[in-house]
């Protein structure tokens, strides 16, 4: 039975051609439009996502990271002081004017940490050294906005605000939403790089010893400090995430897409299952006619469906992940992973099957006659 579905499946090859076209377009418009939203979703909050913290003390009522409100920087020493915290540290994030080399401007977005801690620091670090950003004066940004910061190489000179640095290390992959680069570099050099007082904080990253409750840890930490929020690292990320996607146009018009890119390719390949079905409504006739069961025709559509669908898959994940690496080159960030990819499979195969299904009841009422008419 399964070598005759492939043998009509393959008969007539230009209805094939349509068919798989019909569903390789689905899967590219599907997984392009789910990258994108994955690599939007990514973007918003990778700074938070990365940081190794367990909580984040922001002032009360901060909405995303970009937003953060500055803080007495008093307040470290109360988290400090508070028992079960492992680790407390200042953090600054905050908007800055790059001067290039040549003298042209661009946006930036400063990160200032502690480079002697293992929290808040750049990750994907594929030249230099996080120790190098001890030294005054020095930055680290990500080699995918360096044309667009005006720097090649290491050591290269520029100014933030009037103020000189020099570009020691470049990491690799690190997108941001906002389209200003990060540039990360130490709590002291940030604070010369932006407008923040030397005794205010915009963050603290907070980690706690290990087997500690964090609720109750949370608790005590609300109890030592006024007016700040705390709020863990998935908390904190989920809200800017938020934020973006539905606080703004830009979340809600990328999840539309998505959505529509879904629409369109279960209409697509429905369309062409459907047609590709009724246009070998005489072959199914004919086996009617020779005495096979509606059961037999059932089973000889689904798996011509079946095996449509994993041609199609096949082909368009293909496309779709040359589309994921040529985006790591342009403004789009588009994130394909392997959970990504197995329910884009079994979402390809539930459309070919569910297309067929709606033309099964064509092809088992025909009568059998029609295959001696004209």
């Amino acid at each position: 039975m399964a070598s005759l579905a492939i043998r009509n499946l393959f008969h007539d090859k230009i209805r094939l051609a349509v068919t798989l076209t019909g569903i390789v377009f689905s899967v590219v418009l599907v997984a392009v439009q789910t990258g994108l939203f994955l690599g939007f979703t990514t973007t918003t909050s990778n700074v938070i996502d990365n940081s190794g913290a367990d909580f984040w003390v922001t002032s009360k009522g901060v909405k995303y990271i970009e937003a953060g409100v500055a803080f007495p920087e008093k307040q470290l020493f109360h988290a400090r002081a508070v028992a079960g915290v492992a680790e407390a540290e200042k953090y600054i994030v905050r908007f800055g004017l790059w001067k290039r080399p040549d003298g042209a401007s661009a946006n930036c977005e400063i990160i200032g940490f502690d480079p002697d801690t293992k929290i808040g620091g750049p990750w994907r670090i594929s030249e230099g050294n996080v120790r190098d950003l001890k030294l005054q004066d020095t930055v680290m940004v990500d080699r995918f906005y360096a044309g667009k910061l005006g720097v090649d190489n290491l050591g290269q000179a520029v100014e933030i605000r009037g103020v000189r640095a020099r570009v020691v290390g470049f990491t690799e992959g690190i997108r941001t939403f906002t389209t200003s680069p990060l540039v990360f570099t130490s709590y002291k050099n940030a604070l010369r790089y932006s407008d923040l007082a030397t005794d205010q904080t915009v963050y603290l990253l907070i980690k706690a010893q290990p087997g500690v409750d964090r609720e109750k840890l949370r608790a005590s930490l609300l109890a030592h400090m006024t007016d700040v929020d705390v709020l863990t690292t998935d908390e904190f990320s989920g809200k800017t995430t938020r934020y973006w996607m539905f606080g703004t146009g830009a979340g809600v018009t990328v999840i539309m897409a998505a959505v529509l890119g879904l629409l369109v390719g279960v209409v697509v390949v429905a369309q062409t299952i459907y047609a590709a079905t009724i246009d070998h409504i005489r072959e199914f006739g004919t086996l009617k006619a020779m005495g096979a069961t509606n059961g037999y025709i059932y089973r000889v559509i689904l798996q011509q469906a079946m095996a449509s669908a994993v041609i199609g898959y096949a082909v368009g994940i293909a496309l779709a992940i040359l589309v994921e690496a040529g985006s790591r080159s342009s403004g789009a960030n588009i994130l394909l992973p392997v959970a990504v990819r197995a329910g884009l499979f079994g979402t390809t195969l539930a459309m070919c099957v569910s297309a067929a299904i709606v033309s099964i009841h064509k092809a088992t009422t025909i009568d059998p006659a029609m295959v001696f008419k004209g």
